[in-house]
């Protein structure tokens, strides 16, 4: 039976009807969500007398925008989602083709996220083990990294939360009937806005690369989501000593 800082995974799962494979569950499930709501308030837009995008029809202002992505090697995304009344904070460097940096925060507890080579990395707070599994939980896990296989296992859904064409290419083609709204600023940054009718606007850069600039949803299960520093670099490191979540379920 592996052990962790002398802990057994026996003696946690006797002291807690959670077990740690439970628990990664919940993890999951709750960043599933997240990317559910960006995609559900996915819509095309951008705008600019510098790029012309303005002048463009909304379907034709989503194209631009897609292609410009498909070109990018970087972007960093922030923002706040609300879902089933939980807040949830998203701040995540992503870099295309390499893998991802970062944090989810839910309702105040941080997940930290490293994705490079062919696995996914968590580490969560000790008060957020004790949340959803418990005393032994905390204990066992407190201070370390979990390592899983990227594209199996208790992870997978995630690779659409940190691949960059997951996440924008779902955002950019999943929509209802578009519509342009009037042009804005948003960080600094000139834009215009297409709505679809889920009442999402996605708002896109009018100068230079036509970048989606930020997503945002109304309503109870809303929020915002903002992309910058387009192709930027993006530092990518293995947490050492990380413990492998196979072993634990083992």
């Amino acid at each position: 039976m592996p052990s962790v800082s002398g802990t057994t995974v026996s003696a946690m799962n006797a002291a807690s009807p959670t077990s740690p494979r439970r628990s990664i569950r919940v993890l999951t499930l709750l960043a599933a969500l997240l990317a559910l709501t960006v995609l559900i308030a996915g819509c095309g837009s951008s705008s600019s007398s510098g790029n012309g995008i303005d002048s463009k029809s909304a379907s034709e202002i989503v194209a631009a925008s897609k292609q410009a992505v498909t070109g990018a090697t970087s972007v960093h995304v922030a923002g706040s989602v609300v879902n089933e009344g939980k807040t949830i904070d998203i701040d995540l460097q992503l870099a295309t083709g390499k893998g991802a940096a970062g944090s989810l925060t839910i309702d105040g507890q941080p997940i930290e996220i490293v994705e490079v080579g062919d696995s996914f990395y968590l580490r969560a707070s000790e008060s957020f083990y004790r949340q959803i599994g418990g005393a032994a939980a905390a204990t066992l896990l407190k201070g370390k990294w979990l390592r899983a296989p990227l594209g199996s296992g208790e992870f997978a859904s995630l690779s659409a939360l940190t691949n960059l064409e997951k996440l924008l290419g779902g955002t950019l083609s999943g929509h209802g009937s578009l519509s342009k709204t009037a042009s804005t600023t948003i960080n600094g940054q000139s834009a215009i806005g297409v709505s679809d009718n889920s009442q999402g606007t996605l708002y896109v850069a009018t100068t230079g690369p036509a970048y989606p600039v930020a997503i945002v949803k109304a309503g109870a299960n809303g929020g915002k989501i903002v992309f910058d520093k387009w192709n930027q670099p993006v530092a990518l490191k293995a947490p050492a000593g990380a413990v492998n979540l196979t072993d634990l379920q083992g």
